[in-house]
């Protein structure tokens, strides 16, 4: 029932939001839109017509969501073929909507199943089912949830509650749309004139819609409106109760479930059952011959689990505490093992993880966890994330996120002297806290068109285009100059090059980049410097401050050389 209601609020939540409103005309002109015209006779739409195309589009939206990326990896197809499929039909429903002569022709195969005349009521469930492929909400909590569900295969009975109970939340406010189409359409019936302009009406924003989902306008609608719903939003990702709800049953298993027992971040040690297994790791770093670790094996230590991501800004900051604890403590019976759990697929690469190995100065164990098991043993949502296990085995402390170092060294050193009370310690490390304050440096930035973040130049989307820096760029956004092309986690200029201009505040700005070539950088006082860029994708340091400040960086970026991503601190 808790999963029932947060889905509804979630996707009511969703349904007023400004992400709604690119298919909000087709819904209200198809609601009550007739079918074409046949021997001169018009064909009015069902009374039921706008409940059949809300149905539609909940009916798809659950199976394209759930189902849709397992069913296409097993056939070795594309990830976005469904939404191109949905485009193309919306396409060819539009078009039979204006042109009576070309619904017909549609029809025509239908005819040798018995039928001789096809008398098309519409009721607009193939609407719906096109819509529900291309719908694309914006992603609060509860729908992060869902696709994390769904991409990784944990779909059991919660997950589809959730997502049916997402579904018709968000299809409550649509239906009220479909119906006040219905009840325009029953006012004029009357006027037979109206009747084809209403059907032409309806076709040409179905079109629209479509051309727009090709070229990603809905998205940048979404950039231009502010997001009145992201309080609502904020609230429901704040709450504990929701965040309980949304590990969906399916992440709680024996070995993981006291682990909810200790509190984020906390200054006292606590106890919150035997540590989960580490498991699913294709490959180890820095042990003997590449040789597995298994935390009852290492029963009389204490254990640091350290989760990250090479390319993760956040982690970057939170790696050079861990390197000193290891350091510091190793002799004395720590045992630090790192769980790499990529975000992008390059961190995926085993080469790419053993360069960001090398760079941060790791020389404990680092475990490549690409299918995320790990993870998701430990019912995991952060990088970086802290579980600190003493040498019985138990959990005794968790940290989400950045910060709060000091408190989870000392806690390290009280359960090194548990283990041995006779245990000679160093002097604490001394390593400075450069967690920015939330909110005070610009977001991580994506220059890929799969999770493109802070484009302040207009339009953006997947292939080659031609790009102008704009007159006026907005705070905390980048713009592209030049010819370039634009791929699924990173964008590469084509022909002879192409510039990129940053807007930012944050003390620090690195740049995760691959391929070869020579990026120059200019900040806004002239200064120049020139990054050599050779190989798989790595993080290199642009500006590095004392404080916080608001900057501008230009960079000149060759062909060969991808861009994948901006972070700040």
């Amino acid at each position: 029932m808790d999963l029932i209601i947060i889905g509804l609020l979630g996707g009511l939540i969703t349904g007023i939001s400004p992400c709604i409103l690119p298919v909000l005309p087709v819904i209200f002109l198809t609601g009550g839109a007739q079918s074409a015209a046949y021997d001169g006779e018009a064909v009015p739409a069902r009374r039921s017509r706008p409940f059949f195309v809300i149905a539609g589009l909940v009916l798809s939206f659950t199976l394209v969501t759930l189902g849709g990326s397992l069913l296409l990896g097993l056939l070795n197809l594309p990830q976005d073929i469904i939404r191109w499929v949905g485009i193309a039909v919306l396409v060819v429903i539009g078009v039979g909507l204006i042109v009576p002569r070309f619904q017909h022709l549609l029809e025509r195969p239908f005819q040798r199943f018995g039928q001789r005349e096809v008398k098309n009521r519409g009721n607009g469930f193939g609407v719906g089912l096109a819509l529900g492929a291309v719908f694309v909400p914006c992603a609060g909590p509860v729908l992060a949830a869902i696709i994390v569900a769904g991409s990784t295969g944990r779909i059991g009975l919660g997950t589809v509650l959730l997502t049916v109970s997402f579904a018709i939340g968000v299809a409550v406010p649509l239906l009220v749309f479909a119906l006040a189409g219905r009840s325009v359409v029953e006012r004029i019936r009357a006027f037979r004139s109206k009747e084809r302009a209403l059907r032409i009406a309806a076709g040409i924003a179905m079109i629209a819609l479509a051309v727009g989902l090709v070229f990603n306008v809905p998205q940048t609608l979404q950039r231009l409106l502010p997001d009145y719903t992201a309080p609502l939003q904020d609230q429901i990702a704040d709450s504990e109760q929701v965040q309980d709800a949304l590990d969906l049953g399916g992440l709680v298993n024996e070995e993981n479930k006291d682990l909810d027992k200790c509190t984020n971040g906390a200054e006292q040690l606590e106890s919150c059952g035997t540590a989960p297994s580490i498991k699913g790791i294709e490959q180890w770093l820095n042990t003997p011959g590449g040789q597995a670790l298994d935390l009852k094996d290492l029963r009389g230590q204490v254990v640091l689990i350290d989760f990250w991501a090479y390319s993760c800004i956040n982690c970057q900051r939170s790696i050079p505490h861990v390197v000193a604890w290891d350091e510091a403590y190793r002799d004395a019976g720590l045992q630090v093992i790192g769980i790499h759990s990529p975000e992008y697929a390059f961190e995926k690469d085993p080469g790419n993880v053993a360069a960001g190995v090398q760079d941060f100065g790791i020389e404990y164990p680092v475990a490549l966890d690409n299918t995320l098991s790990t993870w998701t043993n430990y019912r995991n949502r952060y990088w970086p994330a802290h579980y600190l296990i003493d040498a019985e085995g138990t959990v005794r402390h968790i940290s989400f996120g950045e910060g709060n170092y000091a408190a989870t060294e000392a806690m390290i050193r009280e359960l090194l002297q548990d283990a041995d009370p006779a245990v000679e310690l160093p002097a604490a490390t001394d390593v400075k806290d450069e967690t920015p304050e939330v909110g005070a440096t610009t977001r991580e930035t994506f220059l890929g068109s799969s999770k493109d973040v802070n484009y302040g130049g207009g339009e953006y989307r997947a292939g080659e285009g031609s790009f102008t820096f704009p007159e006026d760029q907005p705070d905390d956004s980048f713009a592209l100059d030049g010819e370039w092309a634009v791929e699924t986690q990173y964008a590469t200029p084509t022909g002879d090059g192409g510039a990129i201009r940053l807007e930012y505040r944050a003390a620090e700005v690195r740049m995760v980049v691959a391929g070869s070539g020579e990026v120059v950088v200019r900040d806004e006082n002239g200064d120049e410097q020139t990054i050599e860029v050779d190989g798989t994708p790595r993080s290199y340091g642009l500006v590095d401050r004392e404080s916080i400040e608001k900057g501008t960086l230009t960079l000149e970026v060759p062909a060969g050389v991808e861009v994948y991503s901006f972070t700040f601190g």
